[in-house]
């Protein structure tokens, strides 16, 4: 195993802040949200567009994958083969939208001809939804590791983005080594993950792995809690006791919250970190063979933070930086669906989660959702998001139902992370019905039964459609028609799918993904 002395001076500081690493950048699409949830997370690099002016993105381009995994495209039928046009000019992108086209919302806005996004917008992420379906995050990125270092280390860092790829490559460097690690980072950013993952890694995986709060440490109990304490070394003490080093002698001593170390405790820390000697409360001065990875969200360096500079350098052998939630956006759909499926799966809920059969109100409920989420500032950061995950699945019980109190905070406008010239997302309320039963299904009709379009013609919200479909006589989505009256209209039409969903009043878009995916179970 490596000593310190043969590494201290060799291995420079490691950032996992990709913002600080150089490099070219590229503009990026991730799937934050699709109705296959197996696409979750996948991306795909729309360059800096060399040798043209634009790309489209829609329903067959361009291709998201992960890893070495073969390229897909979002292959929805309620998007449009050309939903929008990418049009690069100098450090503007511009986004184009025919009127033919699929819906469009642009970080909550409804998207009708064109809009510009700039340089810092792109640096931030930008949220589309197309179709009501499918939501992705465009977004520069600065910095991709290698396919092989992003499938080495998967552990329980979850995401498919540049930034967490880069983060579990790094822990794989540094574990190697046997050098102290600082980890930094706001609170729920998963600052204990990352230690968990530096010592399942490292050398020491098979010795414990000590876990102490040292913001919870009395300052009078300190010496015998950190370092043990010998048999009649004080009143009470019938017995020697082993301190935390002594716990995790072989292993890892994982100190979180050191900022918060009382200062009276700190010069013993440092001598300890020095010499890797402990003193005995009562007793000798013992060596210890333990790697020290400590944590903290405080500002160290700040004059107001009473931390030795002594004690920091020393437990900075090596630093990880990690990034807030709201500065790798392209992960949040990757960990809100895990978490999902997580929570739900243990109060036996699954049949509420999102997938290719469920109904197209329920796909754009969840994806109205995941675009709210992936715009939301993130103040508690990853643990936030697992804590409203569990919300969700506590507060569904006979259907699925999201909390007004969950809606209510990421729609609020000081906890969204967007661009000061963007409106907040607004929670869309459905206009008064203006239309009877009869006027509706003309409406309805004119636009071939097709939701958005509807949508558009008669002024209503989406889900105001649903509603309406579900009052009307005569009326139903694709999915919920019986499959013999579905093969008696194709029967009746020799196969053409557009004539009988006509007759059957429902989308024709709907009713051909009603048929692949009724095919894809039957091969499957």
């Amino acid at each position: 195993m490596a000593s310190h002395a043969d590494v201290h001076h060799t291995l420079p500081s490691v950032l996992a802040s990709i913002e600080e690493e150089g490099g070219k950048q590229e503009l990026h699409l991730t799937i934050v949200f699709h109705p296959d949830t197996t696409r979750i997370g996948n991306s795909a690099s729309l360059g800096d567009f060399p040798g043209e002016k634009s790309r489209i993105v829609g329903r067959q381009s361009p291709c998201f994958s992960f890893g070495g995994s073969p390229g897909l495209p979002l292959d929805d039928l309620y998007i449009s083969r050309e939903a929008l046009r990418f049009c690069h000019d100098n450090d503007r992108v511009t986004l184009k939208r025919s009127e033919s086209s699929s819906r469009v919302s642009v970080d909550g806005r409804e998207m009708t001809s064109e809009c510009i996004l700039d340089e810092a917008q792109l640096e931030r992420g930008v949220c589309i939804v197309l179709g009501g379906r499918i939501v992705l995050l465009v977004h520069r990125v600065t910095h991709c590791v290698s396919e092989q270092s992003r499938c080495d280390m998967e552990c329980s860092l979850l995401g498919k983005g540049a930034y967490m790829s880069n983060l579990r490559e790094q822990i794989s460097q540094l574990a190697i080594t046997d050098v102290d690690v600082l980890i930094r980072g706001e609170t729920g950013t998963g600052k204990e993950l990352v230690a968990k993952a530096l010592h399942a890694a490292s050398g020491r995986a098979s010795a414990n792995l000590v876990a102490v709060n040292m913001a919870a440490i009395p300052v009078s109990l300190a010496p015998s809690i950190l370092f043990g304490s010998a048999r009649g070394a004080y009143s009470g003490a019938d017995k020697a006791s082993r301190g935390y080093f002594e716990q995790a002698e072989g292993g890892t001593l994982f100190l979180d919250e050191v900022g918060d170390t009382p200062e009276e405790i700190q010069p013993q820390l440092l001598r300890v970190l020095q010499q890797r000697e402990i003193q005995v409360v009562g007793g000798s001065i013992r060596g210890v063979d333990v790697r020290v990875v400590s944590a903290t969200d405080a500002l160290l360096d700040n004059q107001s933070c009473n931390f030795k500079a002594a004690l920091h350098h020393r437990l900075s052998q090596s630093e990880i930086s990690l990034l807030p939630l709201r500065k790798h956006a392209e992960d949040v759909g990757t960990l809100f669906w895990s978490f999902l499926k997580t929570h739900f799966d243990s109060f036996g809920r699954n049949e509420f989660l999102p997938s290719e059969q469920s109904k197209a109100h329920d796909i754009a409920r969840w994806a109205d959702l995941f675009s709210r989420f992936v715009m939301y500032a993130w103040p508690g950061n990853i643990r936030e998001l697992n804590n409203f995950s569990q919300q969700i699945a506590v507060a569904s019980g006979a259907t699925l139902c999201i909390p007004h109190s969950i809606l209510q905070r990421v729609s609020r406008k000081e906890n969204i992370a967007v661009h000061e010239e963007t409106p907040p997302f607004q929670i869309r309320v459905a206009a008064p019905k203006k239309y009877s039963a009869e006027e509706f299904i003309q409406g309805f009709e004119k636009a071939r039964f097709e939701v958005s379009p509807a949508a558009r013609q008669m002024g209503l919200s989406r889900q105001a459609i649903y509603r309406r479909i579900e009052d009307a006589p005569g009326l139903c989505l694709a999915d919920e028609l019986q499959r013999c009256h579905i093969q008696q209209a194709l029967d009746r039409f020799n196969g053409d799918i557009d004539a009988a969903a006509m007759s059957l009043k429902v989308s024709s878009c709907a009713l051909q993904a009603r048929l692949r995916n009724e095919n894809k179970t039957r091969v499957g």
